[in-house]
């Protein structure tokens, strides 16, 4: 018996599914509707980014010591305002955008707002660290002892250096600190608060559910004005209580109650086991609670933690109905002089490339401490 193999015609190689060719087929091109969305917006990209390039780095000004060097000529003699953005604006207040009114007008003091960013950077970059020992203590430090030393060094009054008052704080400083000050008070409240509004006792629980209800009933705008007119009544008289500390209670009051929300969804979220195991090796209310349950709360809760402090940063631009001006009403403020005025759009895409830059850091930075800490929770 003789076997014959006749060879078969040779077959299209497969359609590719990975690579770059695979995910264009399958996420830009698999379907009719797909092909027409995607060559819309090749063809809104091809009209904007020149048109935005050209603007913000072709075209701009970058030199020059006033607004004179961001206009030219036209045709008629006219003076008009060149095609491309002016950072030349920005460059000349950069003080101003950063620091606030007092270190733009004193440049000789600029050295305090600086040397203060200079060693939080310090302090943080070991934090980054895997091989560090002491980041609990390095912690606490920065929570604990570094506001009062930036409080020093910016204020001046308890280092003898010339005061700067809070009144002339302002720009990206004045919204790192009420932020940061929002973010570091409101996290240890809302704990509190949300262990609180999951207790047996009613009474406290009562009390925590009427406080967060309380704050988040009422928008931050209002807070802030109660804040700046009603607290300074609870003290007497002869107490100064300058605007700046009154927006960080309030603040930390609003934020307090949003953070108690998003850990008590992380507590939820712990098994009925862990609680039976803890009780059933006799640990108490807060041993149980501190070494059980809270830490798989809160690594749980991270999500929604980072998110609440993301809205705080953007939020603190609400500071500006009690007087103050943090860096977005500070660049509105710089583009609207005299000298400066017409250039509110350099204002404002300079602001918003910093707030950008702060949010995506901590949304990036809490991706990494949720990945590192990944135990099995997620699903």
């Amino acid at each position: 018996m003789t076997i014959r193999f006749i060879s078969l015609p040779a077959r299209p190689a497969p359609i590719a599914t990975t690579g770059l060719i695979g995910w264009i087929r399958l996420n830009l091109l698999s379907t009719p509707l797909n092909i027409g969305l995607t060559f819309l917006s090749l063809l809104l990209l091809y009209n904007i980014i020149p048109v935005s390039l050209n603007w913000l780095l072709f075209n701009a000004t970058w030199s020059g010591g006033d607004s004179s060097a961001c206009k030219i000529t036209d045709a008629n003699g006219n003076e008009v305002d060149a095609p491309g953005a002016c950072w030349t604006f920005i460059r000349v207040r950069f003080l101003q955008l950063m620091f606030g009114l007092y270190y733009s007008g004193h440049t000789d003091q600029v050295w305090r707002p600086v040397l203060m960013f200079a060693s939080l950077i310090a302090l943080i970059i070991p934090l980054f660290i895997n091989g560090f020992r002491h980041k609990m203590k390095l912690g606490a430090i920065i929570i604990f002892v570094f506001p009062f030393f930036a409080f020093a060094l910016v204020h001046g009054e308890w280092l003898g250096l010339p005061v700067a008052s809070s009144d002339q704080w302002g720009g990206f400083m004045l919204t790192f600190m009420l932020a940061s000050v929002g973010i570091v008070a409101a996290l240890p409240l809302g704990i509190v608060f949300a262990l609180g509004r999951r207790s047996k006792m009613s009474i406290i629980r009562t009390i925590s559910v009427f406080y967060i209800e309380m704050w988040r009933a009422a928008p931050l705008i209002t807070v802030l004005f109660m804040a700046s007119n009603l607290l300074p009544l609870f003290f007497p008289a002869e107490v100064d209580f300058d605007k700046v500390a009154r927006a960080m209670v309030g603040i930390t009051l609003f934020q307090s109650a949003y953070m108690a929300e998003a850990i008590r969804g992380g507590l939820q979220a712990i098994p009925r086991g862990q609680y039976e195991a803890a009780d059933a090796m006799g640990m108490g209310y807060w041993k149980k609670n501190g070494l059980i349950i809270l830490p798989q709360a809160m690594k749980v809760a991270i999500p929604g933690i980072v998110n609440t402090f993301i809205e705080l940063f953007k939020d603190t631009t609400l500071v500006l109905i009690i007087g103050l001006f943090d860096m977005l009403r500070m660049a509105e403020a710089a583009a609207r002089s005299s000298n400066w005025k017409g250039y509110e759009l350099e204002a404002y895409v300079f602001s918003a490339a910093i707030y950008f830059t702060c949010c995506y850091g901590m949304s990036k930075y809490s991706q990494h401490i949720e990945a590192k800490l990944h135990t099995g929770h997620k699903r």
